[in-house]
This record gives structure tokens, sequence and C-alpha cells, in this order.
């Protein structure tokens, strides 16, 4: 590890974002892109699109008209950290994002967290600031064999509130 990586990418959300989903931090095919979720194989843009039936989003405007016309706000966990490759059991030394920059702009109903790693900087590193609790949610991402797409929009379509 060659110290501490910065989050690169702003917050996608607007004063009428109703939900928030929270990943770790942007694997390094989404750094490179510039946008959440850029690597092809992550399913995390075809569950999303399906849940609110819509069409797949190619390009990043795409992906964000799709998240604010479902009143969807996306970001990270973690504003900082080491990290090797994209692998989250690799991070150390990690420090939070300020989730109050969304939670104070929009009235945020619920929070869900995309994958275990995100779920445990959460509890970790946000709880304690916002007081509010967060639903684990599977990994959209390629690394999470074990789960079907349809499987994961069966559990993700606790995020239609």
């Amino acid at each position: 590890m060659n110290g501490a990586i910065i989050h690169p990418i702003p917050p996608v959300f607007d004063k009428n974002s109703r939900i928030l989903i929270l990943g770790s931090f942007p694997s390094v095919k989404s750094r490179e892109v510039g946008f959440f979720y850029g690597h092809p194989q992550n399913r995390f843009w075809k569950v999303v699109s399906a849940l609110f039936e819509e069409e797949t989003p190619r390009t990043v405007e795409e992906k964000k008209d799709l998240l604010i016309r479902n009143g969807v706000a996306l970001w990270d966990v973690l504003h900082s950290c080491e990290i090797r490759g994209s692998s989250d059991a690799s991070i150390k030394n990690a420090s939070p994002n300020d989730l109050s920059v969304i939670l104070c702009a929009a009235e945020i109903k619920a929070i869900f967290t995309n994958g275990a790693a995100a779920y445990k900087y959460y509890v970790r590193y946000a709880l304690p600031s916002t007081g509010r609790p967060a639903v684990p949610l599977p990994s959209t991402s390629p690394a999470n064999a074990a789960w079907s797409t349809e499987r994961l929009l069966t559990e993700w379509r606790k995020i239609i509130i």
C-alpha cells in the first residue's frame, strides 16, 4: 500500500432524494472512470434500474439522471483509506465521508449499504454521528458470485419505499 487514497467522486443527490445508498470506497475501475460502480461486471446499475423499471443506464449522465429521478442519493462511507486494488478486505487507516452533506440537504427516509464492508464501515464511522441505522444489502460486486442478479433483485427491493 502506498498511502491513503482520497475519494475522487462527489456524491449524487438533490433536495428530493429520499433514500441513501452507500458503498465502501470506489473500486480501481470506478476511480478510473470517475463514477460509482464503473466495473462493467458490477450489477449495481442493472439492479437499480430494474427495480425502478427503467432501462440500464450507460453513461455517467444517464446514471445520475436515473438516481435523481427516483429520489436516490449515492455515495460511499469512506473519504480516504489505504487500499490494495479494489479489495475491501485490504482497507486500512480509513476516514469517513461527512454524510451530513446529504442528510442536511435532503429528507432521507432510509439508508442502505451495498455490501457487508460498507455496512461495517457505516456502523463504525458514520452511525455515531448520524444516529441513524442503515439496512445492509448484499453486494452487487462481481466478487459476490454467490448472489445471482435475480436474488439480488429480491433483496434490493427494500430500497423501494
